[in-house]
């Protein structure tokens, strides 16, 4: 059983995000970058099936610019076994990343795909979910909790009410939660395994996917500052306070 994993290149998550001043996206420049943490998390969930005897081989993938083979070494010393970058200098949009992975998948043949809920930079919370319908297989999102048995999954997952248990059957798509698990730490020796383990590269072209922007990024902007708030002595000074802004 293989599992496939993608992961993302993201602006850590310590940074402090700077507009450019152009409004045309945030500033990357001398930007520390980071695997986008809930992918990180699918790597972990990933490795551990594995140890647990359910699969035999964890792949990991990303589209990006050459600079993502940091992320990918960074999987691979977590324990992944390959790697394979789909390179690009492109902005890869949520449908298009879902085509690519789509197609790896027909490639590869992998019994589950994990994926982090969603990435830190945009937040679209998509890429699971289409790739799932394209690939005409079972899908369990957000999940806190995964359980492998023979060709099926079951996969606990957070919802708006509480908690809510899917039973899958393989080939699967999850999505990784918050709460599924605590990565573990990557140490010297692991890192220096992970230069001789074989990460492939391959382009969106070869794969026979087509790049099609479906949203355009107009403008970018800082969130408007906060102003400061004020202190009311009693219930009918707030009153007047909120009827004079205009909000009662």
């Amino acid at each position: 059983m293989k599992i496939l994993v993608g992961v993302k290149r993201v602006v850590d998550f310590n940074v402090r995000i700077q507009v450019k001043a152009d409004g045309s996206g945030v500033t990357t420049d001398g930007v520390k970058m980071s695997m986008n943490p809930f992918d990180e998390i699918a790597v972990e969930e990933a490795l551990r099936i594995k140890e647990a005897g359910n699969a035999e081989e964890v792949i990991v993938v990303t589209i990006g610019p050459k600079a993502a083979q940091e992320q990918l070494r960074t999987a691979l010393a977590m324990g992944a076994d390959r790697a394979i970058h789909v390179e690009t200098d492109d902005e890869i949009q949520p449908l298009t990343a879902a085509r690519i992975l789509q197609a790896l998948a027909e490639k590869e043949a992998p019994k589950l795909v994990l994926l982090g809920k969603q990435a830190i930079d945009d937040d679209n919370n998509q890429t699971a979910q289409m790739l799932g319908a394209l690939s005409h297989w079972p899908q369990a999102t957000f999940a806190s909790e995964v359980e492998i048995e023979g060709d099926k999954a079951t996969v606990i997952r957070e919802v708006d009410a509480g908690l809510e248990t899917l039973s899958v059957d393989l080939p699967a798509v999850i999505s990784a939660d918050l709460r599924l698990n605590e990565p573990r730490y990557v140490k010297l020796p692991d890192i220096m395994k992970a230069k001789r383990k074989p990460l492939e590269t391959v382009t969106v072209e070869e794969l026979g996917v087509e790049h099609v922007a479906a949203v355009k990024v107009l403008k970018t902007a800082a969130p408007a500052k906060r102003e400061a708030g004020i202190i009311v002595e009693s219930v009918d000074e707030l009153v007047a306070a909120l009827k004079e802004k205009g909000l009662i």
